[in-house]
């Protein structure tokens, strides 16, 4: 069981990229679905989730309106999809599967699967 992303890199301020995580095991089709990002010395935070039965989206306030997540459950895929980047959006991306136990957006303690990670790096 396990998570890969792919689509990380490097662009210029103002550019687009696209994230994909493929699923095995049945995550994707199973569990609630998020996308988290990490830069060195800070915590883990929450950018997307997109609910498990009803597809139910939610951003962070410092995406909402230029990411969007989406899920394809038969394909096992789910992507992130970034416009307008912007240098603070350089991270590490991170996939995830697990519950949304207390509210729409998927908390660290409630992942059951996380990623290898891919790197998005954000000029200005």
């Amino acid at each position: 069981v396990r998570l890969v992303e792919s689509g990380g890199g490097s662009v210029q301020a103002g550019g687009s990229l696209r994230l994909s995580c493929v699923g095995s095991g049945h995550i994707v089709s199973t569990y609630a679905m998020a996308w988290f990002r990490q830069i060195p010395g800070k915590q883990r935070e929450h950018v997307a989730t997109v609910s498990a039965v009803d597809s139910i989206k939610v951003y962070s306030d410092s995406v909402k309106g230029r990411f969007t997540i989406s899920r394809d459950n038969f394909k096992e895929l789910v992507y992130l999809e970034m416009s307008h980047l912007k240098p603070e959006d350089t991270a590490v991306y991170y996939c995830a599967a697990g519950s949304t136990p207390r509210g729409p957006a998927m908390l660290v303690r409630s992942v059951n699967f996380w990623g290898q990670g891919t790197q998005v790096t954000v000029s200005s």
